[in-house]
């Protein structure tokens, strides 16, 4: 089951075989991880308060709206980077981050703002004119990252978000959402790399093979207590 009330957002998929049992909270502000390995259903999961999976039994709820009936509302709040490559190659970042922005209501000259805004935020400097398909895999992850942010949502949710990256850029990306959490942003981060969890997530969520296996502050997860 899932379901978000007031400043508490809980989530869960009740598909068979791929998530059976998991509830998750995030108070507003925090930036929480769900952790596991690859295949646990971290996606599956994050999809489902999308909308963009449909469990066959149990529910969604997000702030109280239903993710399969209220889409644009939900999606109004969310800002969503997805693990896989999303990017159109022949734009340059200006004109897809603006163009997700719009995509999501903003209008297009608040939407070319903003999207100068979030660039500059990323650290994409002047490489933000040149066509996407010239990025290294840190710069595109930066730049999914940028349109998540287009339209100021209240709610981030990123999955696997240092993806590629080499070091020096999954420390960068990391810093990133740092800063985000210290605006007041409500951060849901999936992630198998329990170091770069431990370094900015204050809680964990722990899923294997589609079950919750533990919860709890990162400091109390990491000395083994449930």
């Amino acid at each position: 089951m899932a379901y978000f009330i007031g400043e508490k957002m809980t989530g869960g998929y009740g598909g068979p075989d791929i998530i059976t049992s998991c509830t998750v909270d995030v108070n507003k502000g925090e930036i929480v991880a769900i952790l596991g390995p690859n295949g646990a259903g971290k996606s599956t999961f994050i999809k489902s308060l999308l909308g963009l999976v449909d469990p066959k039994s149990g529910f969604v709820k997000v702030r109280g709206l239903d993710p399969r009936s209220d889409f644009v509302k939900v999606r109004d709040l969310i800002g969503y980077m997805p693990e896989h490559d999303c990017l159109i190659n022949d734009l340059n970042a200006v004109r897809l981050v603006s163009y997700m922005g719009q995509i999501s209501g903003v209008t297009s000259a608040s939407a070319i703002q903003r999207a100068h805004e979030v660039l500059d935020f990323v650290n994409l400097g002047e490489e933000r004119y040149r066509k996407i398909a010239s990025y290294s895999t840190g710069m595109k992850q930066r730049v999914k990252l940028a349109q998540a942010l287009a339209h100021d949502p209240p709610l981030l949710l990123l999955d696997e978000p240092t993806n590629g990256m080499d070091p020096d850029g999954r420390e960068e990306m990391l810093s990133l959402i740092s800063d985000i959490g210290r605006t007041g942003k409500t951060v849901l981060l999936s992630s198998h790399v329990l170091d770069e969890v431990q370094q900015i997530c204050g809680y964990v969520t722990i899923i294997y093979q589609g079950r919750l296996r533990s919860e709890g502050s990162i400091e109390d997860l990491t000395r083994g207590k449930e």
